[in-house]
């Protein structure tokens, strides 16, 4: 069984930066596609970045230059540097992973919350 923890979520102020952790515990954490997603209030889940298992990643197109994913294989961990932070990008931000581009575990969730 599959579970994720996320981590490093807080309130910063516009143009700052975050990085969150989502740590993973079961087994062959390294043949998972990993991902991250978030939900602002009133509105749907959007992908913001994903890694591969074998380390290609995507990022949405409203973070693109400004987040980077990546993944430590030997401490099981995936990470989400966040930087230029805006108020926009308020919203619970959950980790994902499944064995395809499909989530099929989902963290708790963190939020992350930007000031004007």
């Amino acid at each position: 069984q599959v579970q994720l923890v996320e981590s490093g979520g807080g309130l910063v102020q516009s143009g700052g930066s975050l990085r969150l952790s989502c740590a993973f515990s079961g087994s062959r954490f390294s043949i998972y596609a990993m991902g991250w997603y978030r939900q602002a209030p009133g509105e749907q889940r959007e992908l913001v970045a994903r890694i591969r298992s074998g380390g290609s990643t995507t990022c949405g197109d409203s973070v693109k230059g400004r987040f980077t994913v990546s993944r430590d294989n030997a401490k099981t961990t995936v990470y989400l540097q966040m930087n230029s932070l805006k108020p926009e990008d308020t919203a619970i931000y959950y980790c994902s992973a499944g064995l395809s581009l499909t989530p099929v575990y989902w963290g708790q969730g963190t939020q992350v919350t930007v000031s004007s």
